[in-house]
């Protein structure tokens, strides 16, 4: 099954259910009210909007501009920022508790994140590979050093995106509800550090194979300084991953709480603190 087919798949369960819940926050906004065929063509549109989308991201990939996908997602999550940032300047401004300073010190917090989340995205572990000498004819190849770069935070935003799935879970119990409706909650926020910590090592297990790894470079005759090839190969590339991850997904942590912190210690609005973390600080970095 193609990633086409597959994402329909998951939106005649999630659009009807998207739909079902505007209803039964708007009932009075819905003309048709909420009939089966109202649900059946909703749907439908839901559906065709999404590949339309879909279709668009991929010709804006081929362009050779972007990730087209991340750019649609980029775009939607910056077309707010200019009514968050004026909302927080009439709060700080307008407030007997607030300030102008105050305002220019989230400003430059948010830029000292901004900039702190580029250097970790962009930071990489170069691993030496040595390439042995062959004579064909009368022309060397080989006989270089290279580097495989594996990333610190090689998993990006997907551990957060997982996480926040989880998190709704226990909203459905009835005893940890009142714990976790609240996003500036203690537990809330451990939990979620939690379930990014875990994500982050089992993606990063996913997409990082040491294993294939070492194959290819086995098979290209490369290898690593003072490394047998095999299975030491393997076991060296699997430990430096895992003492990489570990710092990144204690970074997508933080990150993921970053909001909850700004709103709680800062006194940051919702609806602006959303850009000191979370998948809109991380969308937007990468």
């Amino acid at each position: 099954m193609c990633i086409r087919d597959s994402t329909i798949v998951v939106l005649c369960l999630q659009g009807p259910a998207y739909v079902a819940n505007l209803y039964a926050r708007m009932p009075e906004a819905f003309v048709y009210g909420g009939t089966f065929l109202f649900f059946a063509y909703a749907t439908v549109i839901l559906i065709a909007g999404t590949m339309f989308t879909m279709w668009l991201g991929e010709k804006i990939t081929d362009k050779g501009i972007g990730n087209g996908i991340s750019l649609i997602i980029m775009i939607g999550i910056v077309a707010r920022l200019p009514q968050a940032l004026l909302a927080e300047f009439s709060a700080r401004v307008s407030t007997s508790t607030g300030s102008l300073i105050m305002f220019v010190v989230e400003l430059v917090i948010l830029f000292l994140v901004f900039m702190v989340t580029i250097a970790v995205v962009q930071a990489v572990r170069k691993v030496p590979v040595q390439y042995a000498k062959r004579v064909i004819g009368n022309k060397q190849y080989g006989g270089v050093r290279q580097y495989i770069p594996l990333k610190m935070n090689a998993a990006n935003v997907m551990p957060i995106i997982f996480a926040q799935a989880l998190m709704f879970i226990p909203m459905l119990i009835p005893g940890l509800q009142g714990a976790f409706s609240n996003i500036q909650g203690f537990w809330y926020n451990f939990t979620l550090a939690v379930l990014v910590i875990a994500f982050t090592y089992f993606y990063t297990a996913i997409i990082i194979n040491p294993q294939m790894m070492a194959e290819d470079m086995k098979r290209n005759g490369g290898f690593i300084p003072g490394v047998k090839p095999g299975k030491q190969t393997v076991n060296y590339i699997d430990t430096i991953m895992t003492r990489i991850t570990l710092p990144g997904s204690i970074f997508l942590a933080l990150v993921s709480i970053l909001p909850a912190l700004a709103m709680k210690f800062l006194g940051v609005q919702q609806h602006f603190a959303y850009f000191y973390g979370g998948t809109s600080l991380l969308i937007m970095v990468g």
